[in-house]
């Protein structure tokens, strides 16, 4: 087999390739460092291990030792560094030491946590405990629920299901008051809406738990995040020990970029080209997992990869290429998952849904295609290669995406990238309303005995839920008054109560709240639902509904708005050096007035829309620009207009290198006249109803964050603007007008002015 590094070489000697090489960063190997708990495991815990020659890391020592003093702890060690083993072993000898005792295993996913289910298994059978595990999920048949109430002694779940499992928490009595610790795997998983849902979902658990007499410790992995302690705390509501240093050896690493996209417009297809790269890897002997953005992608890459195989004079069977993604059968998934493992599969083209931990073996080379939007899934992804000591190969093949783009042409700012914060927002009042609900459907809620579970709003939010009927008074407390089920109101995606349902041919496709439905749903939008289209064919505002056909087209379709934002309250400001910078409540107000049919990136048609303007409430930050930097870009000969609008776009563009989210996540508007004192303005603002925290960690790191968009306008070589800069696929105006000089000035004198 060939090694990664002369893998590399061959790929650079490529005449297709040639062009594109832009950097090699050579990341060397590490030693294992190991441990040795004190007191020893029980004897048949510690007889498994030393029969095979087991010995344990240094960081899963310090997990053991945090487990065994009654410390929640959080692990954010890489990927395949054996932190699973890390909260097993320790989890193990409770069962054998504590009759009675419970446990529950998070995954944020069904195939993970089956994945992980088989690891458990094969650990309970060596180390002879006699415990009951067992899968409890959507998929569990109905005959053996109550069996694994009753028997089981480790569930894994999943936080969908606990959404459901706590509404009948007196037949899961025995469970709940054995409860000695939960296990969250990838954790980093909720964030955002989601996570800020989890959070209250978690402690909703706490609070049925005290209930039950039982009050468990908490368990975390994930990945490296720059506030993985404090994220830690937000998401459960405890105290964390952070475990860090990772003891696990890593083999040497190669990490190359490759830049299809170096001209404006781009001459070559970045899918294509990974598809090249990894087929040129499997004809090197490599054994390769190339990550692709959706579906679609994925198919035509692994189709394009199979081609590109077969050439001689290195023929590799087309049934040796496989793709990957959400849609297949469980079977299917799991039989591509055995080839990997195997061997028998050479390559694969995966969607993010192998960046989870779950067991492919081990792969000799990676290939992302397109930047995945936070360096630590470009960590994860690149991670599923070379594990234990052996050598990898990871290749990133950029998108012409200004993150992508700003990589390829600062190599040491991915290297030296700051870790990124995850974002949890549990005083949403939206999301916080709609938990409140189900924590008073599974117990009488008490705003005094319940405060240290809820956030400081709670006995606002009760109050305004009695108003409408939805909570009434008892003795014992405020229980939930609805004619419907409580959880059955509450999507944890979702932060909005109001959704609409996408319907296909009578049957639910998924759901949507109204600023989606306004975006994405339209009359005559192409809509994309795990990477097939369909076109909408009536937007019901009344019932909330989305009908829509199944259908194949070459163009997409993307509206045009209008935006204005209104401040309710300044909660902070403080003074940049061209600039003011304020952070408060805001009410922003959009109206879709038309959509544009494009195909390959040329406008085939415009329709207008006749839709109500949408109304939400939110949390921005924005930037007043002082006279002396308007007056500079006026002298410059620049619009003041199209600076503005490239600031925005800019600021956008690179807060998912701090901030884990995506530029979907986030709105913006910028106005020549405008702000709290009439001054032009930029905002940019969360796209969610209530806010949930990006905004506000945004107004904490200003300086990186305009820092980072000067640097991405300032090196991009286009003239006058590029999807690589300030061109904005989300753009409701068309990217009009726009004026990159400009644009460039004001970001470098909102830091420097005066």
């Amino acid at each position: 087999m060939t090694v990664p590094g002369d893998a590399l070489r061959s790929l650079r000697g490529d005449s297709r390739l040639a062009d594109g090489w832009i950097h090699a960063e050579e990341i060397p190997p590490r030693e294992p460092r190991y441990g040795t708990p004190d007191p020893p495991f029980p004897g048949q815990i510690q007889g498994f291990l030393d029969s095979r020659k087991i010995r344990l890391y240094s960081h899963q020592c310090e997990a053991v030792q945090a487990f065994r003093e009654k410390k929640n702890v959080v692990m954010t060690t890489p990927t395949a560094s054996g932190k699973t083993l890390a909260f097993a072993l320790p989890v193990f000898e409770a069962l054998l030491t504590q009759p009675g005792s419970t446990f529950l295993f998070l995954y944020p996913t069904k195939a993970l946590t089956r994945d992980q289910h088989k690891t458990l298994r094969a650990l309970e059978e060596g180390f002879c405990t006699g415990a009951v595990s067992a899968v409890y999920d959507g998929d569990t048949a109905t005959s053996a629920r109550a069996r694994i109430r009753q028997e089981a002694r480790i569930v894994l779940s999943n936080p969908y299901e606990l959404h459901n499992i706590l509404s009948w928490h007196h037949q899961w009595s025995r469970f709940f008051s054995g409860l000695s610790a939960v296990v969250i795997d990838e954790a980093h998983r909720y964030r955002g809406v989601f996570g800020s849902h989890v959070a209250l979902l978690l402690r909703r658990l706490r609070r049925v738990c005290r209930f039950h007499g039982s009050h468990p410790l908490f368990v975390l992995s994930t990945a490296t995040l720059a506030n993985a302690g404090q994220f830690a705390e937000k998401l459960c509501g405890v105290p964390f020990e952070q475990i860090t240093r990772d003891g696990s050896p890593a083999g040497h690493r190669t990490i190359a970029f490759y830049n299809p996209c170096r001209e404006w417009p781009a001459d070559r297809s970045m899918h294509r080209d990974s598809a090249l790269i990894l087929a040129l890897c499997t004809q090197a002997g490599l054994q390769t997992l190339c990550f692709s953005g959706s579906r679609r992608t994925a198919e035509l890459v692994a189709s394009w990869a199979r081609e590109f195989a077969a050439e001689p004079p290195r023929h590799v069977p087309a049934e040796k290429i496989a793709s990957y993604r959400a849609g297949y059968l469980p079977e299917e998934r799991r039989a591509i998952e055995e080839g990997l493992k195997s061997g028998a599969l050479r390559g694969v083209v995966s969607t993010n849904a192998l960046e989870l931990g779950i067991d492919v073996g081990t792969l000799d080379a990676v290939v992302l295609s397109g930047f995945p939007g936070t360096m630590m899934a470009a960590w994860q992804q690149a991670g599923r290669a070379g594990r234990g000591a052996r050598d990898a190969l990871a290749i990133l093949v950029a998108s012409p995406n200004p993150l992508d783009q700003y990589f390829m042409r600062h190599p040491s700012a991915f290297f030296g990238a700051p870790l990124e914060h995850a974002i949890i927002d549990i005083e949403n009042p939206y999301i916080l309303s709609g938990q409140v609900l189900c924590a008073a459907a599974e117990l009488p809620l008490d705003c005094e005995a319940d405060r240290d579970l809820f956030p400081p709003a709670l006995p606002e939010i009760v109050s305004s839920l009695a108003g409408q009927h939805l909570l009434g008074r008892t003795r014992r407390g405020w229980i939930y008054a609805g004619s419907r089920r409580a959880a059955d109101l509450v999507s944890l995606e979702g932060g909005s109560r109001e959704t609409f349902t996408v319907m296909c041919n009578g049957h639910v496709l998924e759901t949507l709240d109204r600023a989606q439905a306004y975006r994405e749903a339209h009359k005559g939008a192409i809509l994309l639902h795990q990477g097939e289209q369909y076109r909408v064919d009536d937007l019901d505002l009344d019932a909330r509904t989305v009908r829509v056909t199944p259908v194949t087209v070459d163009y997409y379709t993307r509206p045009q708005k209008s935006a204005a934002v209104r401040v309710l309250e300044v909660k902070a400001c403080r003074d940049l050096s061209g600039a003011r910078l304020f952070f408060g409540d805001v009410e922003v107000t959009e109206q879709y007035t038309a959509y544009r049919m494009i195909e390959r990136e040329t406008v085939i048609g415009v329709e207008p829309l006749d839709l109500p303007p949408s109304r939400f409430a939110t949390r921005g930050l924005w930037f007043e620009l002082a006279p002396g930097t308007c007056d500079a870009v006026t002298r410059a000969g620049g619009d003041l207009a199209g600076g503005l609008h490239g600031m925005e776009h800019a600021l956008i563009a690179v807060m998912p290198f701090f901030v884990l989210c995506d530029r979907w996540d986030i709105g913006g508007l910028s106005v020549p006249c405008g702000g709290e004192s009439g001054y032009p303005a930029v905002y940019i603002y969360d796209g969610y109803e209530g806010g949930i925290g990006l905004a506000e960690k945004g107004y904490e790191i200003c300086e990186d964050i305009v820092a980072t968009a000067g640097s991405l306008v300032a090196d991009c070589p286009c003239t006058d603007g590029c999807p690589s800069c300030i061109l904005s696929p989300k753009c409701g105006s068309d990217n009009q007008p726009l004026d990159k000089k400009a644009a460039r000035l004001l970001l470098s004198l909102v830091l420097t002015a005066g």
